[in-house]
């Protein structure tokens, strides 16, 4: 397929490893964090870790915005279902996400909740206009990416004055992700960052250049295709080689230095910041997540509905946490494989179809 088949040859993938082994310095060990999950996926489902020299490490970052979400924000969900009798509007990959007490979306529907699996924000008015009698939530997440369609049905729930649909807001920032990992209290070893795609189509470059500059660590924005990662590792390397730290654009068929100003204006007019959010495995970040303005507070579930406050939980020997912030790997969790299946889950890594962990799953390489 056109645009596709192109970023999958093998003969450019071969010139590529070539090209990595040839820039390595052989004594020197790098360590790459690729920062968005659908990278770790492209890695594994492809075998590129194997077609790279050993002294280049792949290192799983936080982006899967599915796994970084707090046990807490679940269990939010929830009680929207079970306290308050709501239409709950969910995307798939929340359903199986452990809650506390081993509780999850699609056990509290199998229990008798309402909750619709949805493939888009728009499905998620429709059903709020076709029961008007009904109290009808969505659950929006997702990173910069998913957030001005979030901010559309909003404007349109204005506009038709549809007083029975809210949105639980969970919509969270990679810049902020990105400034809480470097300055961690004892921040993981990373040379430079596989920057996310999709985001910054909708964010740009630009946003990502501070930290170039003053944590100098170079960022290359990498595509979601297995020549796209191995093309930005290369530029990776060949600039640790030669001391540099820059924000490069190798994704620039979509992505641009200003991003998608359209859609920065929809998220503005809409959403402001909170003053700080939870996130799995990164903990407290201030500003790192969005919520509805002063505009729209009608259709915030948090201010329509009485939610309880309750600390975050975790499964017992779960690891998701440190892999999500590079301090571990999925195959470091004794769960991974034994207790912990995509079957039965334990942590959100397993669930997600982002997830660090699902990835060693379902491309062997944790049989390996």
């Amino acid at each position: 397929m056109k645009y596709i088949d192109e970023f999958r040859q093998p003969d450019l993938a071969k010139q590529l490893a070539t090209s990595i082994a040839q820039a390595v310095e052989p004594q020197r060990h790098y360590r790459l964090m690729e920062f968005c999950g659908g990278h770790t996926h492209a890695i594994f489902r492809y075998g590129l870790q194997d077609l790279i020299p050993a002294n280049v490490e792949f290192i799983h970052g936080p982006g899967c915005p599915v796994c970084v979400l707090p046990t807490n924000r679940i269990d939010n969900a929830i009680e929207l279902v079970e306290k308050y009798d709501v239409i709950l509007c969910t995307y798939a990959d929340l359903m199986r996400v452990p809650a506390s007490e081993r509780n999850s979306l699609l056990k509290a529907k199998a229990n008798g909740g309402d909750i619709r699996m949805i493939y888009s924000s728009q499905e998620a008015l429709k059903i709020a206009r076709q029961n008007p009698e009904r109290q009808v939530v969505f659950f929006a997440i997702g990173f910069e990416t998913t957030t001005p369609p979030t901010a559309v049905i909003l404007q349109q729930a204005q506009t038709e004055q549809l007083n029975n649909f809210s949105v639980f807001c969970n919509h969270v920032l990679t810049p902020a992700a990105m400034q809480a990992l470097l300055d961690a209290p004892e921040p993981i070893v990373v040379d430079g960052f596989l920057g996310p795609s999709h985001v910054s189509t909708i964010i740009g470059t630009q946003p990502y250049q501070r930290f170039a500059e003053q944590y100098q660590k170079p960022i290359v924005i990498a595509g979601f295709e297995p020549l796209d990662v191995m093309q930005s590792t290369l530029m990776l390397i060949r600039q640790l080689n030669a001391s540099q730290h820059q924000v490069e654009n190798q994704y620039s068929r979509a992505v641009t230095e200003q991003g998608n100003r359209k859609a920065q204006a929809l998220m503005a007019a809409t959403f402001e910041l909170r003053a700080s959010f939870e996130w799995r495995g990164l903990g407290e970040i201030a500003n790192s997540a969005l919520k509805l303005k002063a505009e729209f507070a009608e259709f915030d579930a948090e201010q329509r509905f009485s939610l309880s406050t309750q600390a975050t939980k975790e499964v017992k020997g779960c690891e998701c946490p440190a892999i999500l912030r590079g301090a571990k790997k999925p195959q470091d969790c004794k769960l991974l494989g034994t207790v912990c299946t995509p079957d039965n889950p334990m942590g959100s890594c397993m669930v997600s179809s982002e997830g660090a962990c699902a990835a060693y799953w379902s491309y062997g390489r944790l049989r390996r």
